[in-house]
């Protein structure tokens, strides 16, 4: 009987233990997760903040899923060490489990800058259940909330907490929100609604110093501007989570290196989900950890399947509009694009030598489907670019050879 040890049970880990289990009905599966909770959609965290969903209400697999699929699932036990050689994994507990194949889905952890001051009371990171809850709770004591970093998850967040009654003031380092997925000109028509929302924002602005006696009183920014607030909400990215990796001696760059078939340089494990690395490129979303784990986990099982990479196309909702973007978004104006804007939508189409190169879709999401499907073949759709500039644009006209 084949054992296999999964470390991890977010996307990645759970989409393996399934395609295991469909691949190997009589393995042992044992799944170790460092949190209490049982596999959860972290993508709603913000949510919990809001106070609108329950964990019942953003789980996934409850505990009694693993029981019916014969898993032995571990929670709140943390791996410690992995031995190679005998091929034995021992948790925080001492306790010590064999594995024929071992999966590393050790995720991210948030990264929050070496400022002073972090270690103060009502200084958070949303990243788990139990992060959620606390900034929550933390809620009933701060009459306004500060948002280091004006990514996505981190708007959501902050829309959260604006959905509590709480004034939110963001602070980003770049010029303009969301950098990796809008332009200026999106990013410029974001503001404008989340400032209508009641947000405030310090763009170009970088943090010099959490100030408060033990607790969280604001902020002072690195040009002498003081910002008041009792809850300081960091959102300046992720970086994967490589500990145990690195202590058992595998091959380690910015993630844990892999190559198709998600093996790494040991060739009993396996890796998926935030901590890797694959082709040089580190993904950190979740459909690239959803695919990996189910090649992952189809590799562990005896099966020959190769991870390509994704299409780096985030879609989520920010502050409850549906925003997508994908590969180039051509912030600075060098390729030729297809731009239809009105009061409440922004869409761009960003075109190299007639081929779809990129895309933005805020508000009105008609057309991701196509324009993901056209970028992915390469269609040369040069001649269109101009119809594409029109509220009502037939994007099945994409598909045309």
């Amino acid at each position: 009987m084949n054992q296999y040890v999964i470390v991890g049970n977010g996307v990645a880990g759970a989409t393996a233990a399934d395609k295991i289990r469909a691949l190997d009905p009589d393995g042992r599966i044992t799944i170790f997760s460092e949190e209490p909770q049982a596999f959860y959609y972290r993508v709603r965290l913000p949510e919990v903040v809001a106070g609108k969903v329950e964990l019942g209400q953003i789980t996934i697999h409850p505990q009694e899923y693993y029981r019916d699929k014969n898993m032995d699932l571990r929670l709140g036990r943390r791996i410690v060490s992995v031995d190679l050689n005998t091929r034995k994994v021992v948790d925080d507990n001492g306790d010590q489990t064999e594995f024929d194949r071992l999966l590393l889905a050790t995720g991210a952890r948030s990264f929050i800058p070496p400022v002073k001051g972090i270690e103060k009371d009502g200084v958070f990171a949303l990243r788990t259940y139990d992060h959620a809850r606390k900034i929550a709770d933390r809620c009933d004591r701060a009459e306004s909330a500060i948002l280091v970093g004006g990514g996505l998850l981190g708007l959501e967040a902050g829309n959260g907490l604006a959905e509590r009654g709480k004034t939110v003031h963001v602070v980003e380092f770049f010029d303009r929100l969301l950098p990796r997925q809008m332009d200026p000109a999106g990013a410029a028509k974001l503001q404008k609604i989340l400032e209508a929302r009641g947000f405030r924002f310090f763009l170009g602005a970088k943090v010099s110093e959490i100030v408060g006696s033990g607790a969280v009183e604001g902020l002072s920014l690195e040009d002498g501007r003081i910002i008041n607030g009792g809850l300081v909400l960091f959102s300046a990215g992720i970086r994967p989570n490589v500990d145990l990796a690195k202590a058992m001696g595998l091959d380690v760059d910015k993630g844990v290196k892999v190559d198709n078939r998600l093996q790494t340089s040991h060739e009993s494990v396996f890796a998926a989900g935030d901590l890797i690395e694959h082709g040089e490129r580190v993904y950190g979303v979740w459909p690239a950890a959803r695919t990996q784990g189910m090649i992952a986990g189809e590799n562990m099982a005896g099966g020959n399947a190769e991870y390509t990479g994704t299409l780096m196309a985030n879609s989520l909702k920010v502050v409850g509009v549906d925003l997508t973007a994908g590969g180039e978004i051509d912030p600075d104006g060098k390729f030729r694009a297809a731009v239809y804007e009105d009061d409440f939508n922004y869409r761009k189409i960003v075109l190299d030598q007639g081929r779809v190169k990129g895309f933005i879709f805020y508000g009105d999401s008609k057309g991701i489907k196509a324009v993901e499907a056209a970028m992915a073949a390469g269609h040369d759709v040069g001649h269109l670019v101009d119809a594409m500039t029109t509220r009502d644009f037939d994007f099945s006209q994409l598909s045309a050879k």
